[in-house]
């Protein structure tokens, strides 16, 4: 049986032996089917954007490069924010994501979770052993064409006096 138990890190170890559990069709007397890291991030990344109140993932850092690489043309990272861990019959998966301002946060990482690991045991045949979420910030909406009244630095602008209209036309 293999070692289910958590490491100091946080991550489940490799599983240790072919036989058994719900992915035993990975393993049979005809081959052995193994499925990269980047193969299951990418389907949790998938699953965890297909959940409403979802705005994007990755933290401040990651998102920021995703956007340099659209403005020069590249694709979005579909892994973006995510981190697993995969053995031979098991997955442990991490997710840094963005929710929407108004969401419930413990009702969206649950959605979440739930989604990753149907979407994860369903395609790979591997047990997920756990999904942590880490929701490291909340998207604010503005409406379309309206400024916030805000600087950047999060100040009133004009040193606190109420603006009498736009700055610049």
């Amino acid at each position: 049986m293999a070692d289910t138990v958590v490491n100091q890190q946080g991550t489940v170890p490799r599983a240790r032996t072919m036989e058994g559990g719900p992915s035993g069709s990975l393993v049979t007397d005809k081959g052995t089917t193994t499925i990269e890291d980047v193969v299951v991030a990418k389907i949790a990344g998938i699953a965890a954007r297909e959940v409403s109140g979802v705005y994007d993932m990755g933290g401040g850092t990651a998102r920021a490069l995703s956007t340099m690489r659209g403005i020069v043309g590249g694709d979005k990272s579909l892994s973006q924010g995510v981190s697993v861990e995969v053995g031979q019959r098991q997955a442990a998966v991490d997710l840094d994501l963005v929710a929407e301002y108004g969401i419930a946060i413990p009702e969206l990482a649950g959605a979440v979770r739930r989604n990753v690991i149907n979407a994860i045991e369903r395609m790979c045949g591997l047990e997920v052993t756990e999904v942590n979420i880490r929701v490291d910030d909340v998207h604010l909406p503005t409406p379309a064409g309206e400024d916030s009244g805000m600087s950047a630095a999060g100040g009133e602008r004009s040193g606190g006096k109420a603006e009498q209209g736009p700055r610049v036309q």
